[in-house]
């Protein structure tokens, strides 16, 4: 954890913020605005980028898993930059559990992986990157959206302690863990043999 600077009420100012903006259900904003399908009528049914490369749009999945990445960073960019490193991490934190449970849709939203990929870039860019190239070539190597999105996060505490930011660790497992939490179904698919692979709906 790192060390706390800033006053309770300034950092639960700042996660609420930041739960705020990744609460943004970009998924569902790019497929209305391009007249496609509503994403939580298909696959998975959430609104994350995999989902809404299900409507048939590669440009709407794209714009997704940019859109949820950039909510991310911009919530931990500016809790740092109006409030210090402490902010940054909790701003991190809110920023993904928004995305996961919007309070706009119910409390019902993605599972949080191109957000987690966001708010890494903006605590510590190198970690970030290292998490991306892992993230990317799990699914390169297995086709499977749920193996790259897994894999990046177990392997992203290890960037940090080789990256000597242990300070992040606490911040970086609590995000892991909720990532499992939401990926629970891919994991019983996974043990069945059932996970469906990229372009394909479960």
């Amino acid at each position: 954890m790192p060390v706390l600077e800033n006053a309770t009420w300034v950092l639960i100012l700042w996660a609420a913020i930041a739960y705020l903006i990744g609460s943004v259900p970009f998924g569902l904003i790019v497929t209305r605005a391009m007249g496609l399908a509503d994403p939580r009528t298909l696959g998975s049914g959430n609104i994350g980028a995999t989902n809404v490369l299900r409507t048939g749009s590669k440009l709407a999945g794209a714009s997704t898993l940019i859109l949820d990445a950039a909510k991310g960073a911009v919530a931990v960019l500016a809790a740092r930059l109006f409030a210090g490193e402490d902010a940054a991490q909790i701003a991190a934190l809110a920023a993904f559990v928004g995305h996961c449970y919007p309070v706009w849709l119910r409390f019902t939203g993605g599972k949080g992986v191109a957000t987690f990929l966001g708010v890494l870039l903006a605590l510590i860019w190198p970690v970030g990157l290292l998490t991306c190239a892992t993230w990317i070539a799990a699914v390169a190597l297995s086709r499977i959206s749920s193996v790259g999105a897994l894999t990046a996060a177990v392997l992203s505490s290890g960037w940090m302690l080789l990256l000597a930011r242990p300070d992040t660790l606490a911040v970086g497992l609590l995000m892991t863990v909720l990532m499992f939490w939401r990926h629970r179904q891919n994991l019983a698919r996974l043990r069945a043999g059932t996970e469906p692979r990229l372009g394909q709906c479960p």
